[in-house]
């Protein structure tokens, strides 16, 4: 890879993380592990240990397909861009339901994405960081509050 040392512009993150996002949400493995350098390193907390290149997480993504799993929809909210010279951070939050031989599963997550800047505007994840959303609601929000259809798009 090259040694680039241009800061990704916001709009590029976006695309990337939303590419990582569309490819997941229809279970496309092509595209979405075309996304990811194949050394990344993937930790997600449901799995016991780290998976520390992209042929191991295609490893784990074909058992859980020969399982029955597969992903009906994922929809990315609170999303935070950081970018430094020659990369970025992408985090948001992440409502997943996924389809298994024992039925349907949602859950939410939030997610962290590390890209490697490429030099020719493109990006590409080298880490990716998955784990769970605490139940607990913050002491100023109201506890029977549901979040508004129009504040999750606009986010």
């Amino acid at each position: 890879m090259p040694n680039d040392v241009n800061e990704p512009s916001h709009a590029e993150v976006l695309r990337a993380a939303d590419a990582i996002v569309a490819a997941f949400a229809t279970t496309d493995a092509k595209a979405y592990f075309a996304t990811f350098a194949p050394d990344a390193t993937f930790i997600f907390h449901p799995e016991s240990n780290r998976l520390d290149s992209r042929a191991e997480y295609e490893e784990t993504w074909d058992s859980w397909i020969a399982e029955g799993w597969s992903v009906a929809d994922c929809v990315s909210s609170a999303r935070l861009v950081q970018t430094f010279p020659g990369g970025a951070i992408f985090s948001h939050t992440v409502d997943t339901t996924v389809t298994t031989r024992e039925g349907a599963e949602s859950y939410r997550e939030r997610e962290s994405i590390i890209f490697r800047h490429l030099g020719d505007g493109n990006l590409l994840a080298i880490h990716e960081h998955l784990s769970t959303v605490p139940d607990t609601v913050p002491a100023d929000a109201s506890a029977d509050a549901e979040p508004n259809v129009a504040e999750v798009v606009a986010q």
